[in-house]
């Protein structure tokens, strides 16, 4: 199966700066946090919120927990899409993750509002204070064709 990438004139790439970046990552609530389980790297989604320009989201027991514990480097993305368009963004942000100690990660939480869809406890605060960030955007540049909206930040 060829995978091709169509392109018209009024398409574009755009490389984004720091300053959006943050801002589309503020903006947004449901991302995917990238760990590394030995040699093997595995996503996860996670329902986060950013505050001070650090990366929170709430978890339990398990991998995500034992990477903030180890204080690992992790990836963070997150996106937005318009299939029938064809355009969209990513972010990624790179840094260590740690678990927030008692008792500031009670008083975040009151600041935070970093709420679960996932059932069950998420007693653990993690937080990302990114390193690196980076973002693209792939849409129109200034104005969509005849009859198509312009759809994203």
């Amino acid at each position: 199966m060829a995978f091709s990438l169509h392109h018209d004139e009024h398409s574009s790439f755009d490389i984004l700066g720091e300053g959006e970046c943050l801002w589309l990552l503020e903006h947004s609530y449901l991302g995917r946090v990238g760990v590394a389980i030995g040699a093997l790297p595995a996503i996860f989604p996670v329902n986060y919120a950013v505050h001070g320009g650090c990366i929170y989201f709430r978890t339990d027991k398990g991998t995500k927990l034992a990477a903030a514990l180890r204080e690992a480097a992790v990836a963070f993305q997150v996106d937005g899409f318009d299939n029938r368009y064809h355009h969209g963004w990513s972010v990624q942000a790179v840094g260590l993750a740690e678990e927030v100690p008692e008792p500031e990660a009670t008083e975040l939480l009151d600041v935070v509002a970093v709420e679960p869809w996932a059932p069950g406890p998420h007693g653990h605060l993690i937080r990302i204070r990114p390193e690196f960030l980076s973002g693209r955007r792939i849409g129109f540049p200034h104005s969509p064709p005849a009859g198509q909206p312009k759809v994203g930040p």
